[in-house]
Order: structure tokens, then sequence, then C-alpha cells
């Protein structure tokens, strides 16, 4: 078997550390120092407890990236199917051996440590259907025969992780498989009618009482936060308040009258861009924002650049994911979405998140750096 870099088209080490995507880097890191910052100010001017340890994982994910990025993107793809049975497996594991967390069995503890599984599956369903989809014909793509493999490999997770309870989750991973399948070159008409299938089921949930308790009291009070001020709707009308206070400018670092007096609840998690927004104003807030689509756009344009199949939709579904933190995130605490427990990636603390995230961002440093290279037909993936 051949080395990871095919003889031939082998790159030294220093070449390769050359062409990492270095702005790519230089973003994700003033992102993840908005972050810390943050996270300094929440405490009230203490690295403990959270924006050190967030300093240290970002540096540690960092080099994890770094390493991913150097290894040939053929041996993601043989690696994707793995994968993602691994991370089913785990998924499975989750109602029988997961530890329960503020209400919810989402985590397992392995040699000491919880990771959530459900976080792994984010970059396996991607590896899983890029692979999938690298390997049919253009003609194939929108046959209902080739579409049912795709449509278990996003059921089967998505259900695992609806019945956590995760809701936020579910729908990402959803949305995630839908769009790299519509990049893969399905047809809008049968796409459109596989939308509205998932908008009725959806509808099913709710009306036949498959939604939890709360996740419904999520859902109606995102609608009319007002009807329960002090209880479901507190959340969303303390954000709106801070975010409202924050004005042009900010009320300056460390500040922000609702993370200082602890009006508002999570803040080193969900609700954190409502303290950056309060604290650094909408001047603050466009610029975090526009450093999230400065790492968007130049994701894309890596999948664009890229000549294997295989790389540009798993760059694409990273990517999409990444920007769908960013929405969700922001949408729930600006009340333009329902408080669904999705945090900013890179900014909210969390290792696990954000362990996923920059593992994701490695792959795409891997199509980066080996973008020339077409050999990817069957028997020359190492």
């Amino acid at each position: 078997m051949s080395s990871l870099i095919l003889p031939g088209r082998q790159r030294g080490l220093r070449d390769r550390l050359a062409r990492l995507h270095w702005p790519l880097i230089i973003l994700l890191t003033m992102i993840a120092g908005a972050g810390v910052i943050t996270l300094y100010s929440v405490a009230e001017g203490s690295w403990q407890p959270w924006a050190l340890r967030h300093g240290t994982r970002y540096l540690a994910a960092l080099a994890i990236m770094i390493v991913t990025g150097l290894i040939a993107i053929r041996y993601w793809m043989a690696l994707a199917y793995p994968i993602y049975f691994i991370a089913l497996v785990a998924l499975i594991a989750v109602p029988f051996f997961g530890e329960i967390n503020m209400g919810a069995r989402r985590w397992i503890e392995f040699a000491g440590v919880q990771f959530q599984p459900s976080e792994a599956m984010k970059i396996g369903l991607i590896l899983g259907l890029a692979r999938y989809y690298h390997g049919l014909r253009a003609e194939q793509v929108s046959h209902l025969l080739y579409l049912i493999p795709p449509a278990l490999m996003i059921g089967a997770p998505v259900g695992l992780i609806f019945m956590q309870p995760d809701l936020g989750t579910a729908l990402l991973l959803a949305a995630t498989g839908i769009i790299v399948i519509f990049v893969a070159g399905l047809s809008w008409r049968i796409g459109f009618a596989g939308v509205v299938g998932g908008i009725s089921a959806a509808y099913g949930a709710y009306r036949f009482d498959l939604l939890q308790d709360y996740q419904v009291r999520r859902i109606t009070n995102f609608l009319d936060p007002d009807r329960d001020p002090l209880g479901q709707g507190y959340h969303l009308l303390q954000s709106k308040i801070a975010l409202g206070s924050g004005g042009l400018d900010g009320q300056g670092y460390m500040q922000g009258a609702q993370s200082q007096l602890k009006f508002l609840p999570e803040m080193q998690t969900d609700f954190i861009f409502t303290i950056f927004g309060e604290e650094f104003g909408f001047v603050g807030a466009v610029g975090l924002l526009l450093l999230y689509l400065a790492v968007i756009l130049t994701g894309l344009s890596i999948a664009m650049a890229s000549k294997s199949h295989f790389s540009r939709l798993a760059v694409i579904g990273i990517v999409v994911t990444f920007a769908l933190y960013v929405l969700i995130n922001t949408g729930m605490v600006m009340g333009l979405a329902p408080v669904v427990g999705v945090p900013l990636p890179l900014v909210s603390y969390g290792g696990t998140v954000m362990l996923t995230i920059m593992a994701g961002f490695g792959i795409v440093m891997s199509a980066h750096v080996h973008r020339d290279q077409d050999a990817y037909r069957s028997g020359d993936i190492l």
C-alpha cells in the first residue's frame, strides 16, 4: 500500500506547510480571539473558568486542523464510510450508555472524556455523502433508486439525535445533508418534493405531539415571547434588550449591563453573541459577522478550485454546516428563529463543537493543499 501522499506527487513537509491557506487560519484565529475576550468579560475580568480554557482548546484544535490539512484528501475519502458508521454506532449507543446532562442524554464518556457523538456525525455524514456521490454518474444522482441510500444516511442519525432530544442538531444535520445532495446535482423538481415532504413530516411531529413539551414552548414563545416574559420568553426578551442597549458602538468592553449584572442566562454558550453585541454595538457585531462571511466565502472558493468531486462536496458540506451554525445562533438571539441550543462557532464556550469545526476545516485545508490532485479513481485512494 502506498503512503498517504503518493510517490511522484509527493510534496515535502515544508512545501505542504507553505500551501496551507494561511489567510483562512488567520480568520479563524480572529474569530476564536473574539470568543476569548468575550468569555473574559462574561467572567467579570477573569481568565477562569472559560476564557483560558477556550484559548487553550483553540490552539490544540488548530494543531489538529493543520495536521489534518497536511494529510492527502484521498485518505479522508478512504475513511469516509468508516467515520460515518463509527459515528452512527456511537449514536446508537447513546440511549444505552449515554450520560445525562441538563436533562438530555447526548454524551458518552470514553477514557474519562465526555463527547457528543452527534458532533462527530456532522463530519461523518458530510464525508459519507461526498463519498457516495463521488461514485455516481450525473444521470444517477436524481434517479429515485439512488436516492434511497443518502435518504437512509441522513434519516438514521437525524432520528437518533431527535430522540435524545436535540432538535437543533437534528435540524442542522438534516439541512446540511439536503444541501449536499442538491450540490451533488439533484433535480430541483425532486428536491422540491422532498423539501415539501420534510416540512409535512415536521408539521406531523408537531401535530401528533412527537415534540417534547419544552420544544413546543420554545416555538410558541419564539412567535410571542411576551406571553411568558419570566419563563420561556425570558431568554429571548433579555437578549433583545442587550442587543438594543448596545446601540451603534456598544456600551464598552466589560461594561454591558446585561452581562455584568447577570440578567442573561447561558452567556458563555448560546447567547454569547448578545454579549458581544451589547459591548461592541452594531459596528462590532457586523464586524464579527463579516469575519464569518469571509471564512464562508474562502471555503467556497477552495471548493470551486478543487479538481475532485469528493473534495468539492466535502468542503461545501463543511462550510454549509459552519454557516448554519452562525445563521441559527445569531437568528435565535435576535428573535428571528426559535431558541434551539446551537452555539456560535469558535466564540461560544464548548470543546466538542470547537473540535468538530476545526477538524472539518482541516479537511477543507487538505482539499486546498492537495487541490491539484485529480486521481481519485477506484484503486488509487491511498
